[in-house]
């Protein structure tokens, strides 16, 4: 049921707003109500009215716009930049970069069915906005984000609360964790497509550039996205970041050519994203239990159709096993 109609009815009924949480009982799986009418209102429901989060549930925020998936694997997937409603209460933004990732949403709700299954019904917290970028940058600091916007303010709002309830549980139940922004990238400006994924640290395409001997240091390892990961380690920084251990090198071996990783340690020059606020907020380059990689998918061979997002996600979920396993030393398996 839509509480924000339920607040409405109260509104009239009543004259007053009542605000809190649930009763706590455990909710099936839903669907979107057919219902998608807004709700214009000035105030809203305290972050976590809805809450507890049960693994097994899913939670909408205002007007569906956001989307949270619970889980119980110490794994959170983010899609922000997916989305496709383009409701007339939130104006279109007037700056900042508008482009869609195509099927990035699919692609993430297809990489948390094949954890999932691979992982006897445990299941990653999933993280999606609704909203298409021309009204919502999830992956931008409010301002930017909503531009002065109270509709699109309240979804970015949501959007990283149940980030924050999901690493809040990690680190509750797993003590370190991992959080993927999952994005997609196109062709160059000259024509060029690269078919690499890039994965971002924080780290700048010139700085992956370097050699290893001159990355190897505390110094880049602290102004990245996986100091806590790497503390935890029994390898090295480089090792973790591009080496045989890497995740770019363990996509690679599925099948995936990724930046960095042993065959491709740095993007040689060409563009590259290093990450953005989403790696920066969620990840642990200032401190924190959750450390971050931010995936960035070229559409051919990746995010094409249901066909590519079921290869490339059964490849990801091999590789995030994998790399749990080896550098928090813990099986995602019972």
């Amino acid at each position: 049921m839509d509480h924000y109609k339920i607040l409405f009815v109260g509104l009239i009924t009543i004259g007053s707003i009542i605000l809190g949480c649930e009763d706590g009982e455990k909710e099936p799986d839903e669907i979107v109500p057919a219902d998608t009418t807004p709700v214009n209102q000035d105030t809203f429901p305290s972050l976590g009215h809805d809450a507890p989060y049960y693994p097994d549930s899913v939670y909408y925020g205002r007007e569906n716009y956001i989307e949270y998936w619970a889980g119980d694997l110490p794994i959170i997937l983010s899609a922000p930049h997916g989305g496709r409603l383009t409701p007339e209460e939130i104006p279109d933004r007037t700056y900042g970069t508008m482009v869609t990732d195509d099927n990035t949403y699919e692609l993430t709700k297809t990489l948390m069915d094949t954890m999932i299954a691979r992982f006897g019904g445990r299941r990653p917290h999933v993280i999606l906005c609704r909203l298409k970028r021309t009204k919502l940058d999830a992956n931008r600091d409010s301002v930017e984000a909503a531009q002065e916007d109270k509709y699109a303010l309240r979804a970015w709002q949501e959007y990283h609360h149940y980030i924050d309830a999901a690493k809040k549980k990690i680190e509750t139940d797993f003590g370190s964790g991992l959080f993927f922004d999952m994005h997609g990238h196109g062709k160059n400006p000259d024509g060029f497509y690269d078919l690499r994924n890039w994965l971002g640290y924080l780290l700048s395409g010139s700085e992956l550039d370097l050699s290893d001997a001159v990355l190897n240091t505390n110094t880049f390892k602290n102004e990245s996205s996986i100091r806590t990961l790497v503390d935890s380690s029994s390898y090295s920084f480089i090792e973790v970041l591009r080496g045989p251990n890497s995740f770019g090198t363990l996509l690679d071996s599925l099948g995936f050519k990724s930046v960095p990783s042993v065959n491709d340690p740095g993007p040689g020059g060409m563009r590259y994203f290093s990450g953005g606020y989403n790696t920066a907020r969620h990840g642990s380059r200032n401190g924190g239990l959750i450390s971050a990689i931010q995936v960035e998918a070229p559409k051919p061979g990746i995010r094409e159709n249901q066909s590519t997002w079921s290869s490339f996600a059964s490849s990801f979920t091999s590789a995030t096993e994998i790399y749990y396993k080896r550098h928090l030393k813990r099986n995602l398996k019972y």
